[in-house]
């Protein structure tokens, strides 16, 4: 059975008709909204990729990938984790200019994932990236696009309410952006977990960007895990909400400017993933034959159970989970689709 929390008291603010309508609404309004704070246009995304490119992300190293050969010629592709790197690699083959991005829909299955509240097997979110000048590889940089993300997820809000109005009984989500150095939350709660110093943190900044994530911190343990290969772990970051239905923080963005030749070849010596050099995209990476960019994923199930103050993942997504837990739900008021 996946781990799940039962909110007292919980009953859904829509039922299930309006739920559907208003999970289409936040899709139409925040695609718009991303798109034109950061000057991105909608192009096609794979569903898979074959193996051995480079292109795949391979998230924390340990995840298996679901795999499949092609009758034709006996290639193997890969069911995407991410487009984390794809997307790079499009922006220079769809030949986008400095200033211009583009964004997707992403789906993925991440089939060893521990399931719970707000993670489930299938991953559903809008990939985004956008070609950058070298001179903008810098935090001030990297704060303003958080800003930018933020406001179309709370403009998306405001406009939404306008036709639920039984959501006017959640709380406003917050745009004014509390930026916290993941070196900062560790000397500030010491003795906590990362995920119990997202949680302390948030209860008090309700929106909140941890900023450079995934080289190891003063205790030698970095504050979560990153690729080597895409983010800049000096120039990344995670936007988290609180979620007042689950009582815990909901991070809704990872995302940071993506690694130079120089920031790529020392995480892969750091992450002792040197062998990554020989792939195709790798060695165009190192070579400078890839534009410079910042990019990231922003989850849609997660987006909207933010919005529709839903308690379990599940409630807006279809997906696969076990009988326990669709029983628990049932009885405690919680529809999974």
């Amino acid at each position: 059975m996946s781990s799940i929390i039962i909110p007292e008291g919980y009953r859904a603010k829509l039922d299930s008709y309006d739920l559907q309508k208003a999970i289409s609404k936040i899709h139409q309004i925040f695609e718009h909204k991303l798109s034109e704070a950061l000057n991105l246009s909608r192009v096609s995304a794979p569903l898979f990729l074959e193996a051995g490119t480079g292109l795949n992300d391979d998230l924390n190293g340990v995840e298996r990938k679901v795999e499949f050969d092609i009758k034709e010629d006996g290639r193997v592709c890969q069911v995407v984790q991410s487009l984390a790197k794809w997307k790079r690699q499009a922006l220079k083959d769809y030949h986008f200019y400095e200033g211009r991005g583009l964004y997707t829909d992403m789906n993925a299955i991440r089939r060893d994932e521990d399931l719970d509240n707000i993670h489930s097997v299938y991953v559903d979110q809008w990939d985004w990236e956008k070609v950058i000048n070298i001179a903008d590889r810098n935090i001030d940089f990297l704060k303003d696009t958080v800003r930018r993300i933020v406001y179309a997820i709370c403009d998306t809000e405001l406009l939404l309410r306008k036709d639920y109005p039984a959501l006017y009984e959640l709380s406003y989500k917050d745009r004014n952006v509390s930026f916290v150095d993941s070196q900062e939350l560790e000397d500030m709660y010491p003795d906590l977990t990362a995920k119990e110093r997202e949680n302390a943190y948030l209860k008090d900044h309700h929106t909140t960007c941890i900023l450079r994530i995934g080289g190891a911190l003063k205790s030698g343990k970095p504050h979560d895990l990153r690729a080597p290969d895409y983010d800049d772990w000096e120039l990344n970051a995670d936007i988290l909400f609180w979620n007042e239905v689950l009582g815990q923080a909901l991070e809704i963005s990872s995302m940071g400017i993506r690694v130079s030749p120089e920031s790529l070849a020392k995480q892969l010596e750091i992450s002792g993933c040197t062998d990554r050099k020989e792939l195709p995209y790798h060695k165009a990476l190192l070579a400078g034959q890839l534009p410079y960019t910042i990019g990231g994923g922003i989850g849609q199930s997660r987006l909207c159970m933010l919005l529709l103050g839903s308690a379990h993942i599940g409630e807006v997504q279809s997906a696969v989970w076990d009988d326990e837990t669709k029983t628990k739900c049932r009885e405690n008021g919680i529809m999974i689709l």
